[in-house]
């Protein structure tokens, strides 16, 4: 388990950035209409995810469930299980590295999660995050930057794509 005396919260997410991650969705094939929605339990990934699925039903889409997560816990199952239950066309998820880390490992290991169904907030698209998870755990996890591009992890890194950074 990763010990954290203090976990920095994620900052607020941006315009740019739920476009982005609209967009992966919207565009995703096969189509993507219902999602199970993850964050951790911290104020600004709550309200990310609270924003997201305000414009996710707007559009149309389906929540099958919400579930959260804390920074540290003892195993992560009952929250893994709950979040990987359902069938949805994907996941999307919003969160600090460490918890989200701990929370995608136990899914790895305990459920039928794939990564590659995954779509995730900037604060989980960090050099960080794939590090704490492990080798082999987010491969194909892609999400939306802060400043509206997009990221994808595969092999044990994370790339980014434009637009430029500002």
């Amino acid at each position: 388990m990763i010990r954290t005396q203090h976990v920095a919260a994620p900052p607020a997410p941006t315009t740019a950035e739920v476009a982005a991650l609209m967009d992966l969705l919207t565009g995703h094939r096969p189509r993507v209409e219902t999602i199970t929605l993850g964050h951790g339990r911290d104020a600004a990934s709550a309200a990310a995810a609270r924003f997201f699925a305000r414009a996710w039903l707007a559009r149309g889409g389906q929540i099958l469930t919400v579930v959260s997560w804390p920074e540290e816990a003892a195993s992560w199952l009952r929250q893994a299980t709950r979040f990987a239950a359902g069938d949805p066309d994907a996941w999307v998820v919003a969160g600090a590295a460490p918890g989200w880390a701990q929370m995608s490992r136990r899914l790895r290991h305990s459920t039928t999660w794939d990564p590659a169904r995954t779509f995730a907030f900037a604060s989980i698209g960090s050099a960080e995050t794939v590090r704490l998870a492990g080798p082999g755990t987010l491969d194909g996890l892609r999400g939306a930057a802060a400043y509206g591009g997009t990221w994808r992890i595969s092999r044990h890194s994370i790339t980014h794509v434009g637009p430029d950074m500002p």
